[in-house]
């Protein structure tokens, strides 16, 4: 079989299997415990999936928003990993549990800003770069305020919704 973004590919040209939230949440969750991470993001995007009531299935995740909130979703990326990741592992992360293939272009500079600012240590090895969290303090409150404002306004849109006279 051949991976590629969207799934699965028999080499015989048949057509891939479906490919679902759950099911790539159940594959990560196998990936995580191969690279030992402290903690399961699946778990964590499950959970935050389930207490929303949203559809797992037929749930994806806007590119542009994962975008936006893309330094604290590699914040609690690399915090998830006990002895760090690399870039790429990251860039696989985002694609399998946020839906977003993001370029190279895209995601190390963000790295390399977070190194620069000291929230990220970054450690060279031999053919790649291993990026671990330098600042925990720092880390959390970044992460704490895009969630505050995400869940602001996300309940602001939820109770226009539920006013009924608006739509």
């Amino acid at each position: 079989m051949k991976e590629h973004w969207g799934g699965t590919v028999e080499p015989s040209g048949s057509a891939p299997e479906e490919i679902t939230v759950e099911s790539l949440l159940r594959e990560l969750d196998a990936d995580a415990s191969s690279d030992e991470a402290t903690v399961r993001p699946t778990e964590l995007l499950e959970d935050a999936l389930v207490s929303l009531d949203a559809d797992a299935e037929g749930f994806r995740f806007d590119e542009d928003i994962v975008k936006h909130s893309l330094d604290e979703l590699l914040l609690v990326l690399i915090a998830a990993r006990a002895d760090g990741t690399h870039g790429k592992q990251l860039m696989d992360d985002l694609d399998q549990r946020f839906d977003a293939r993001l370029s190279p272009g895209t995601v190390y500079p963000r790295l390399h800003d977070m190194d620069a600012e000291g929230t990220v240590a970054v450690r060279e090895m031999v053919r790649t770069k291993e990026y671990t969290i330098s600042d925990d303090a720092e880390a959390e409150a970044r992460v704490r305020e895009a969630m505050l404002q995400h869940l602001a306004i996300g309940r602001f849109l939820e109770r226009a919704l539920a006013d009924g006279d608006l739509f």
